[in-house]
């Protein structure tokens, strides 16, 4: 029995060094953009509390932006990973196109949206009923942050046409470079513009969003060239702009594959936002702390994330290449690894979760319930691992409507429901409904298992494009 159990979970050194050889990059580059990120956030939380909170509510918004640019070419890169997996390099040169279609689109509405109805938006998530802060200023200093953040919206774009097509070929060490070098920039232009070191102007919470956006350009700069002067590593990038067309057999199938999918990350999004703005009705020392706690907390999660999205290239590779029994066994020990990895990184996490609230410059009751929600959270990792690791599995074969069932349709049926009955209809403690709105995520596992375990999604979608 054990010596079965180990052939279906555990994978030979080889497979680890391969698996490894796409996720580590990621991950790394991944791990130094939430940590500047974190850095940033300490940074903006030493001005005050009302600063960190606007800023916060404006990232919000532009989570739910990046989001759907993530959906957006992600329907197109199931088609590209399984493309490249066949050796068909006209179809990964259509896909980006309509990657670079997809992302000029969403780009377009939200600049529109961010600026007709910033106010409106930040106010969602602003409500007088705590003690600490006010929200005025902290409406003030979102408005200020967001205004200057749309910039930043289409080199962000622009770059993930790119870095999402390099991805799908295995080539995940440039798009880390670029990212470290962008992130390392961020950080120091961060220090010197929002507290005006080495004789620069001191913009607070402009300096850290004029910061962001000169990082994003340079990020976006690095992949384009990159690309434009590799063409034997990046085939499907000759003669991608020549022309506009996409045949319409593989627009079609993109399409019907990928709306559902983009349509999940959009909705999924403003899920995830629609849960903070239900937690925010107990006050602006609520959103501060979820702030501090959700940022420590995507410096840990980043690992189950980034293996999730590895379990996306590697299984839908095989499926391209019709290979559906090696892709059933990489995705049985890929799962198993990302699991067991993250039950590692939440006892590191809980170790270490009491720390970083500590160096924020803000009220000491945020800080200690920003610590009860990183227990929280370290506490459900390996589900929330499991869930996302099943959700790239339903992806890699192309069950975009499973997954939009799976993902979205269930955050919305049943968590959001849950997170504002208690926010709204009852007197328990934050902790608390944090806790029981994060316990959602057990069933959503026990659905993830049965619906990956059907073989539903081991197919091959591109055989007949």
């Amino acid at each position: 029995m054990f010596k079965q159990w180990k052939k279906t979970f555990i994978g030979t050194k080889d497979f680890y060094i391969y698996v490894l050889g796409i996720a580590i990059p990621m991950i790394f580059q991944n791990a130094i953009t939430n940590f500047v990120s974190f850095l940033d956030n300490i940074m903006v939380g030493q001005i005050g509390t009302e600063q960190m909170s606007g800023v916060a509510i404006a990232n919000q918004l532009i989570f739910v932006f990046n989001l759907c640019i993530f959906g957006g070419v992600s329907g197109a890169g199931i088609f590209g990973t399984q493309f490249f997996g066949k050796g068909d390099i006209e179809g990964q040169k259509y896909t980006f196109r309509f990657k670079v279609y997809i992302c000029t689109t969403i780009t377009a509405l939200a600049l529109f949206l961010g600026t007709r109805y910033s106010t409106e938006l930040i106010s969602l998530y602003l409500n007088d009923t705590g003690s600490i802060g006010d929200i005025t200023l902290a409406l003030d200093y979102g408005r200020e942050y967001l205004g200057i953040m749309l910039i930043g919206l289409i080199p962000f774009a622009i770059n993930q046409a790119y870095v999402n097509t390099i991805r799908e070929t295995g080539h995940t060490f440039i798009p880390m470079i670029a990212s470290m070098v962008a992130v390392f920039t961020n950080l120091i232009l961060d220090y010197c513009l929002i507290f005006g070191a080495f004789g620069l102007p001191q913009l607070g919470v402009r300096g850290a969003a004029i910061a962001t956006i000169i990082a994003r350009f340079l990020e976006c700069f690095i992949v384009i060239i990159w690309v434009h002067s590799n063409h034997n590593k990046n085939k499907y990038i000759i003669g991608a702009y020549r022309s506009f067309f996409i045949p319409r057999n593989i627009l079609q199938d993109i399409l019907k594959k990928g709306t559902p999918l983009m349509i999940n990350e959009m909705m999924w999004s403003i899920g995830m936002t629609t849960i903070v703005q239900c937690y925010a009705v107990r006050g602006l020392e609520v959103v501060a702390s979820l702030n501090i706690a959700s940022t420590v907390t995507n410096l840990f999660n980043i690992v189950y994330i980034q293996l999730g999205a590895a379990i996306a290239i590697v299984v839908g590779q095989l499926l391209g290449a019709g290979k559906l029994k090696e892709a059933k066994d990489a995705d049985n020990k890929m799962i198993f690894f990302v699991v067991t990895t993250c039950a590692g990184m939440a006892i590191l996490m809980s170790a270490m979760g009491g720390i970083f609230p500590n160096i924020y410059n803000t009220e000491a009751s945020i800080k200690e319930l920003a610590t009860k929600l990183i227990m929280i959270s370290a506490l459900m990792m390996p589900v929330c691992a499991f869930c996302h690791s099943t959700y790239f599995t339903l992806r890699s074969g192309g069950k975009t409507m499973i997954t939009f069932l799976f993902d979205s349709v269930y955050t919305w049926v049943v968590v959001i429901p849950v997170a504002y009955c208690l926010s709204h209809f009852t007197t328990w403690g934050i902790v608390s409904v944090f806790f029981c709105v994060q316990s959602m995520e057990f069933v959503k596992a026990i659905i993830g298992f049965f619906m990956v375990k059907s073989n539903v999604w081991l197919n091959t979608i591109v055989k007949n494009s």
